[in-house]
């Protein structure tokens, strides 16, 4: 059985980074329900290779991963492996990390946003990126209707609801509670998430 080795808060419309190591486990637990969080993922001392949404869709030939599949980088080297999910499994993988050009769109310039949170992490570590990597968006709900087009529906998941992955690689892992609060993606509004490291 895995040991929980320690729990981070995110707390709402912020961001947390953990590091995580090869054979560890890292669980993103919605603590209220209906909270979208964008998770994102280095390789360790490395940034410029991350977890990449395109590449990983081209290896699984899926929008999300199933259980047992992984997520690869842009370097298409396994970083993650999706191992549990006892969400409804709604989850995202198209849509980019809101930004605060998206809230100077919806007329809300300096609204909190997933990739402020990213580099506000990274850079307490003393870490950057050049630009925002797409997220894996946990939790999202975005349907795809059979004429192509997207659907932005409050998240399902309900409080204590988690998804679960493996480290396949020694990484850094940074989730974003999504502070969206203009567009109907958070059921409620934005509240916080949590991040579990197992061992």
């Amino acid at each position: 059985m895995r040991q929980t080795t320690g729990r981070t808060v995110v707390p709402a419309r912020e961001g947390r980074a953990v590091q995580v190591a090869a054979g560890q486990r890292v669980r993103v637990v919605d603590l209220e329900g209906g909270q979208v969080g964008d998770l994102f993922a280095f390789a360790a001392g490395d940034t410029g290779e991350h977890l990449s949404a395109s590449h990983t869709r081209s290896v699984t030939s899926r929008l999300f991963p199933q259980v047992g599949e992984a997520f690869v980088t842009n370097r298409r080297r396994p970083i993650l492996t999706l191992v549990s999910d006892t969400s409804p499994g709604r989850h995202d993988m198209l849509i980019a990390a809101c930004d605060p050009a998206r809230y100077e769109a919806l007329d809300a310039p300096g609204h909190p946003s997933c990739a402020r949170n990213l580099d506000l992490a990274l850079a307490e570590l003393g870490l950057s990126v050049a630009t925002t990597p797409q997220p894996v968006n946990v939790f999202m709900r975005i349907p795809v209707e059979e004429s192509g087009r997207l659907r932005w529906l409050p998240a399902e998941s309900r409080p204590g609801d988690a998804i679960t992955f493996e480290a396949v690689m020694d990484c850094l892992v940074v989730v974003s509670a999504c502070p969206q609060d203009l567009v109907d993606v958070n059921a409620g509004g934005p509240s916080p998430l949590a991040i579990d490291v197992m061992d």
